[in-house]
C-alpha cells in the first residue's frame, strides 16, 4: 500500500530585482533628496524684511504665493513656484516607489543574496504597509505643494499631516523589517522615532515653541533622509542584480 504523496519543500526564491520596474523605482525613491536643493535656492530668494531662519521659519512659508502678512509672520517668497514644484516632485518620487517596488524586493533588498520565504507572512504584511504608507507620504506632499499655505484650505494642513505621519510610520517598519539584514536599518529606524518624536511634540506644543522651524524640520528632514537612504539600498541591491544578471547572459553566450 502506497504512502500519501507529501507535499514539496517551499523554496525561497529571489524577487525580479533586476526588472526595469524596480529599477525606476528605487530612483524615484532617491530622487527625494532634490528637495534640499529646492529649499536652500528658495531660502537664498528670499524676500522678507528679515533674513529667512530655518530655526524659526516655517517650510511652507517658503512656498506662499503672496508677500504680506501670513498668521502673525512676515512672508515674501519670490521662488515659492520651486518650493512648491519641489514637493510635488518629491511626493511623486515616493509615490512611483510605493507603486513600482515589489513587496517581495523590499523584505530583503538590504541583504545581499537574501530571498524571500514563502509563508513568512509578517515581513510581507509590513512590506506592504511600507508601500502604503509610502504613497500616502508622497500624496500628501504633493498636496502641499499644490495648495500652498495661503490659499484658504485646509488641505494644506492635512498634506503636511499625511507626510510627517505616514513617512514616519513607513520608516519605523522598514526599520524594523530591516533591522537584521544591515545596521542601515538601524539608521532608518531612528529616521522614524526622531521624525514621530517631533511630529507628537508639535502635536502637544501646537508649535508653540522657541525654535518651531526646527522641531518642523525635526519631523521632516528625517523623513526625507530615511527614504533616500532606503532607496539608496534598493538602488545598490537592484543595480548588484542587474550586473550579475548581465554577467550571466554574457558568460551563457561565450559559452
Amino acid at each position: 500500500m502506497r504512502s500519501a504523496p507529501t507535499s514539496a519543500p517551499a523554496v525561497a526564491f529571489l524577487p525580479d530585482t533586476a526588472s526595469t520596474r524596480q529599477h525606476i523605482g528605487a530612483w524615484s525613491v532617491l530622487s527625494v533628496l532634490q528637495y534640499f536643493v529646492a529649499e536652500a535656492a528658495v531660502i537664498g530668494a528670499w524676500g522678507g524684511p528679515q533674513p529667512y531662519d530655518r530655526r524659526t521659519g516655517y517650510i511652507s512659508d517658503l512656498g506662499a504665493l503672496h508677500c504680506g502678512i501670513y498668521d502673525g509672520r512676515d512672508v515674501c517668497s519670490p521662488l515659492h513656484w520651486l518650493m512648491n514644484a519641489s514637493f510635488v516632485v518629491q511626493g511623486l518620487g515616493m509615490l512611483l516607489g510605493a507603486l513600482l517596488l515589489g513587496s517581495g524586493l523590499l523584505c530583503v533588498a538590504a541583504r545581499a543574496g537574501a530571498r524571500v520565504q514563502p509563508g513568512r507572512r509578517k515581513p510581507w504584511q509590513a512590506a506592504v504597509a511600507v508601500r502604503v504608507l509610502t504613497g500616502a507620504a508622497g500624496a500628501g506632499t504633493m498636496i502641499v505643494g499644490l495648495v500652498p499655505e495661503d490659499v484658504g484650505s485646509g488641505w494644506h494642513f492635512v498634506g503636511a499631516l499625511m507626510y510627517f505621519l505616514a513617512g514616519a510610520l513607513a520608516l519605523l517598519l522598514l526599520g524594523v523589517l530591516w533591522l537584521r539584514q544591515t545596521p542601515l536599518g538601524w539608521f532608518v529606524l531612528v529616521c522614524g522615532l526622531v521624525s514621530l518624536a517631533a511630529l507628537v511634540t508639535g502635536g502637544l506644543t501646537g508649535l508653540d515653541v522657541p525654535e518651531p522651524g526646527t522641531l518642523e524640520r525635526l519631523m521632516g528632514y528625517p523623513v526625507t533622509v530615511g527614504v533616500a537612504a532606503a532607496g539608496l539600498v534598493i538602488a545598490q541591491r537592484v543595480h548588484r542584480h542587474r550586473k550579475e544578471e548581465r554577467a550571466r547572459v554574457t558568460g551563457s553566450a561565450r559559452a
